[in-house]
């Protein structure tokens, strides 16, 4: 991990989940945080910690990214953007609306992107920094039954990774870190729906200091994709790059996957 004490890092989503962690992490660590979200109640919860200030930001709109790297800039030279802002709705896809499709494709795809697209140009001139856009493991297979989120993290992933290569010769990090489930209230969210269970096929879930944790380890480190825990990513990425195995697979894990969320619900 870089020395970050000092540096001004931009984390959106920060109202709650892996994002709050991560603000409380980073400031502990003697960071400089702009936390961003478009919730400003839920935002309060983090004004209070040190080295913190809060921003209200609607990661759809262009003009709410530039407000933010502009008010940051006035604190230091931005080091970092870390993206963990995130919605999902189970459904199967013959039961979406259209509402549904712009909610993940509006706040999962296009958020990240406007804001890396900002951040890649401001690192680009510096010479220096880093941008961290979380995705899933739902972003490294596909999950039936929670398919936009499933295809929006896709998406953060594809681009995440082509960032990466973009800017590795100016000197930028790029990472995308793709956790399994994680206790947070997306998972809450999740419980009392079947179409959901493969989301519950694991071990335990990690809680929000894990994957917050791995994230400041990477901080300042060239590594373009961090799975969480490793061993799951390596199975989500055969059975990414095998999709004829799924039919064999998959009601194993949506066995086991009801089992845990059953479990999950008491």
């Amino acid at each position: 991990m870089k020395e970050i004490s000092g540096k001004v890092f931009i984390v959106s989503g920060a109202a709650g989940g892996i994002g709050q962690e991560l603000v409380n992490r980073l400031s502990q660590s003697g960071a400089i945080v702009v936390a961003t979200d478009v919730d400003e109640i839920a935002l309060q919860k983090v004004s209070t910690m040190t080295r913190v200030q809060t921003i209200a930001c609607d990661v759809r709109e262009n003009a709410d990214w530039e407000n933010v790297f502009h008010r940051a800039a006035a604190l230091g030279p931005v080091y970092a953007l870390i993206n963990a802002v995130g919605v999902l709705k189970p459904g199967y896809i013959d039961a979406v609306t259209p509402k549904d499709i712009n909610f993940h494709i509006d706040i999962n795809v296009k958020g990240v992107m406007l804001g890396s697209a900002i951040a890649a140009r401001e690192f680009k001139r510096a010479g220096a920094g880093h941008i961290i856009n979380i995705a899933s493991l739902a972003g490294v297979a596909p999950i039936p039954g929670i398919g936009l989120y499933s295809a929006s993290k896709f998406a953060v992933r594809g681009f995440t990774l082509a960032l990466a290569a973009e800017l590795r010769e100016f000197g930028v990090f790029v990472t995308v870190v793709c956790p399994d489930a994680v206790k947070t209230p997306m998972l809450d969210l999740q419980k009392d729906y079947p179409e959901a269970a493969l989301t519950f096929s694991g071990n335990a879930p990690l809680t929000a200091a894990d994957v917050a944790n791995a994230i400041v380890e990477s901080i300042g480190t060239d590594i373009p994709e961090l799975t969480l825990p490793f061993w799951r990513g390596v199975f989500a990425k055969t059975a990414s790059a095998l999709p004829g195995l799924a039919p064999m697979l998959i009601d194993t894990l949506r066995r086991a996957g009801l089992e845990n969320q059953s479990k999950y619900q008491k």
